[in-house]
């Protein structure tokens, strides 16, 4: 997102949790600001409203300010303060947004983040950002109005959605019905010259304004009213012009002296003035404003007196501002005014349509209720929901203080002396809620770990404002600093990540094991802000509503449909996931990860990665994942948040800078090139002090060889976890699968341990997701190809894309057979269609290649063309790599054998 140059006049604290903009000196009180001149009064209020607005729009936080005025005792804000922000929120109710506290000299504006939700003018529309103005105008009779939110994005949504229907001259028709009229608008224009004090022939009206010229400064005065003007003739259906030098009550022409103004200068400032205009395109033509200026001789008694102004505007395709939206957001700290651009993306911003891409996925935060920076967020209707994750993984129980998670808490007691006490302690005025420890909260959060940390601690109790509790041995200079940091970032990621709309902060609080370092720092640890009693947890709904915006924060990641719809779309991780995910990586820094096809492995490997990154200080380029194909080593690499690499590269390249490694698919890697685990070791061991992180994801189910693996044995295998969750696959396809993997399991191939196809039994299968699944036996080369085109075409005539489409085959041999054959059956039926391999499935074209080769990866619609000429060994465990490709439909066609 891009913003204009920022406000440097506004000074945001960094001591507070918190966003805590200090705008220095305003006078408070009505019977005060009554006294104050006109000037300073709407100085003082630009600087609360942008203040607020910026908050609004970035999470929510405070704004701090110092009273001019000398009142001894509370005053209230002022009127015109709080109409200022009635206007910015659209809103009669203050308290909506705005708690307000006054402590000595110092007053703070407490501002709860903007929602969507919380905007009731119009249930057809709730604005996604707030504005305290759209510059967007547009003609109503004689009038030029400015629109509101509402106005502005029915006016910006209806022109996108008729853009590819609008002409680039739909003024056309006006010019064409007046040019009959002897005394119209479109004549007037043509004349040479007006007579000084002639009667214009036509009124104001829709399409037609009057102005006059102003006694001073003229050029100035021009420029002034042409951005209201040509932006509202322009967002008009008719388009419009602009009369300057006629008087709009008496239609009288009196122009302008020639001696007060230079033509030309005046024909140049206004043409500078109209290309300066804001401009938004919804068509690729990116046409520009279309508009005429003429000067007019203004003619008295046959001599020059002075002149005219006409400018005629062009109805535009697109939106034309008379300045940029008055709109700001908090960027790094500085107060910065949204781009045009940016500001209507975000009015405009709606939940992606996922009906035909992905039926099985179910909203869990939608932008209709969501804070301005909030993306939409899904997971699979057969998965849990967020509420059932947040009772799963963080429930609260009446009348009961918990610690969770239970192994931790138990770990870190045993592990440090007096750590009981001094929690307990700390916790003994709270009897109802949720102490959640984490080793570092700043990783679980993305942010780096620090030295010395025992554990974070998050409690969400009730009558009390979440807390952050920081826990060391001893007091270090940086302890503070680090806290707030976590509290920060915690609080902007509930809101702007997890949707949290209720008013929201984190306080902070370090502890120590040794008490007098406890005294020592609780007068060291600051002033902190004292909140209103509205920041206070009420009761249980309101602390799991925050809970399960802590789910989403903690449990959200990119899903891969977020390529296909051009948008950011965030899906969770199942429980299981996050409990494998959320293991402290020093006790686990090597683990052996055994999934069921579609429990989300991959998905997985990248959330450890980014871990590893926070938790140990390390680059991208310090951290190698390893896998077998090459298109998944490209996905992956697309990603940047490691060095990917395939096996056989890694065999054949010295790793000096490496320290973590993630293999992922290894049951597909060999010994052809060499011990590729004890090389890994190796790397992961240079530091015999502090071993670097080696995790394996594996799959015996879709073993693709009958060779050695190079894996150790399933007993060496230790510390294993398991993921049995499939996730992945619609209800009739996982059902097939799970019939495949019974296969696999009677009749394993000899290079897979019997004891590892014990997991199926543990699968979790519960389906609620319709999908497809097609048999086809004994066709012929030409059927299994027309089939494959006919259903593409039928497929795209319903609104898939390419994008969703892969064709897959057992072997290379086989794809290079039928590739062509295909591709000309396809354009018969379809008139532009392209075909790539596995590297590009990120691309808008389908893919023809082998299952091998797509092992790792997804596409919506599998088309598997499975002849029996592989080994039979593995003859289960191919189809089960195959059919495990697909999310909603999958086509299986098998060859009849000659």
């Amino acid at each position: 997102m891009s913003m204009e140059k920022p406000d440097s006049s506004f000074m945001l604290e960094s001591s507070y949790p918190d966003l805590v903009i200090n705008i220095g000196k305003v006078t408070l009180g009505e019977g005060n600001r009554k006294k104050l001149q006109k000037f300073q009064r709407e100085e003082e209020k630009a600087k609360v409203v942008k203040a607020a607005c910026a908050l609004l729009n970035s999470g929510g936080g405070v704004i701090q300010l110092e009273m001019a005025n000398n009142d001894k005792h509370p005053v209230e804000m002022g009127l015109d303060l709080e109409e200022s922000l009635r206007t910015l929120t659209q809103s009669l109710n203050l308290e909506a947004f705005f708690k307000t506290k006054q402590e000595g000299k110092c007053y703070y504006i407490f501002v709860k983040s903007w929602s969507s939700d919380l905007f009731t003018e119009d249930s057809s529309f709730k604005p996604r950002i707030c504005s305290l103005s759209s510059s967007l105008y547009i003609r109503s009779g004689t009038s030029v109005l400015l629109m509101n939110s509402r106005d502005a994005f029915h006016f910006l949504n209806t022109r996108k959605m008729n853009a590819k229907n609008v002409g680039q001259e739909p003024s056309s028709k006006l010019i064409k019905v007046i040019h009959q009229d002897l005394h119209s608008p479109y004549e007037f224009f043509q004349k040479d010259h007006l007579e000084y004090g002639e009667i214009v022939p036509f009124p104001e009206s829709q399409s037609i304004e009057f102005k006059q010229f102003s006694t001073k400064r003229i050029q100035e005065y021009v420029k002034s009213i042409i951005p209201e003007y040509i932006s509202a003739f322009a967002n008009t259906e008719e388009g419009g012009s602009l009369f300057i030098g006629v008087d709009d009550k008496s239609k009288k022409v009196l122009g302008c002296a020639k001696e007060k103004v230079d033509c030309d200068s005046l024909k140049k400032t206004i043409e500078n003035a109209i290309y300066k205009l804001p401009c938004v395109h919804f068509c690729q033509s990116q046409c520009q404003i279309d508009f005429t200026v003429k000067i007019l001789n203004v003619l008295a008694k046959g001599e020059l007196y002075g002149y005219a102004c006409v400018i005629e505007v062009k109805p535009f395709c697109g939106a034309i501002f008379s300045e940029a939206p008055r709109s700001w957001m908090v960027k790094d700290k500085l107060i910065c005014p949204l781009a045009t651009q940016d500001w209507v993306n975000m009015m405009l911003d709606t939940d992606p349509d996922l009906s035909r891409l992905c039926e099985d996925f179910e909203s869990q935060l939608s932008l209709s209720t969501g804070p301005p920076l909030s993306r939409p967020v899904y997971s699979k209707k057969d998965l849990e929901h967020k509420k059932d994750l947040q009772q799963r993984l963080f429930p609260v129980s009446p009348g009961r203080l918990k610690y969770t998670p239970e192994s931790l808490w138990k770990e870190l007691s045993s592990q440090n002396e007096g750590f009981e006490e001094l929690i307990n302690k700390e916790t003994l005025p709270f009897s109802q809620g949720i102490l959640i420890f984490s080793r570092s909260w700043a990783v679980d959060l993305s942010l780096e770990e620090k030295q010395g940390v025992i554990c974070d601690a998050l409690l969400v109790t009730q009558n009390s404002p979440p807390i952050i509790y920081t826990i060391l041995r001893e007091q270090d200079a940086g302890e503070q600093s680090y806290s707030i940091r976590i509290a920060f970032t915690l609080k902007q990621k509930l809101v702007n990540l997890g949707g949290y709309t209720g008013y929201l902060c984190v306080m902070t609080k370090v502890l120590h094991l040794r008490p007098e370092s406890n005294a020592e720092s609780s007068e060291d640890s600051g002033s902190q802000i004292d909140y209103p009693r509205s920041y206070y947890l009420a009761n249980i709904q309101q602390m799991e509503a925050l809970l399960q915006s802590l789910v989403i924060v903690l449990l959200s990641f990119r899903s891969f449909l977020s390529d296909q719809l051009g948008c950011e779309v965030l899906h969770l991780l199942t429980a299981q996931q996050y409990q494998i995910f959320s293991n402290n990586l020093r006790n686990y820094r090597e683990l052996f990860i055994h999934g069921l096809p579609g429990s989300g492995k991959t998905v997985l490997a990248m959330k450890i990665m980014e871990k590893i990154s926070n938790e140990f200080h390390c680059e991208a380029g310090e951290i190698l994942y390893i896998c077998e194909n090459q298109p998944l080593r490209n996905f992956i690499s697309s990603k940047k948040i490691c060095h990917a690499v395939t096996r056989k590269t890694f065999m054949k390249t010295d790793f000096e800078k490496i320290q973590h490694i993630i293999i992922d698919e290894a049951q597909n890697f060999r010994t052809e090139d060499g011990d590729w685990y004890e090389k890994a070791k190796t790397i992961t061991h240079r530091d015999k002090d502090c071993p670097g992180i080696l995790w394996i994801f594996l799959d015996y189910f879709q073993t693709n060889h009958i060779e050695s693996s190079g894996l150790p044995p399933l007993s060496a295998q230790y510390p294993r976890e398991r993921l049995t969750r499939v996730v992945r696959n619609a209800d009739q396809i996982a059902k097939y699968l799970k019939t495949v993997l019974q296969e696999v399991r009677k009749n394993p191939p000899p290079n897979i341990p019997q004891g590892s196809l014990q997991m199926v039994l543990e699968a979790e299968w519960d389906q609620r997701v319709r999908g497809t699944l097609k048999l086809k036996e004994n066709l012929t080369f030409n059927q299994i190809v027309t089939y494959v085109a006919d259903t593409c075409k039928l497929l795209f005539e319903k609104g898939y894309s390419p994008r969703n489409v892969a064709v897959l085959f057992s072997t290379v041999k086989d794809v290079e057979c039928y590739k062509q054959e295909l591709l000309r059956a396809m354009r018969k039926k379809i008139r532009v269609v392209q075909f790539t391999d596995a590297n590009d499935v990120l691309g808008d074209c389908i893919v023809v290649d082998s299952v091998r080769r797509f092992s790792g990866l997804e596409r919506n619609i599998v088309f598997g063309i499975h002849p029996k000429t592989v080994d039979s060994a593995i003859l289960h465990t191919i189809l089960v790599c195959l059919v495990s490709r697909a999310n909603q439909q999958l086509h299986i066609l098998r060859r009849r054998v000659v």
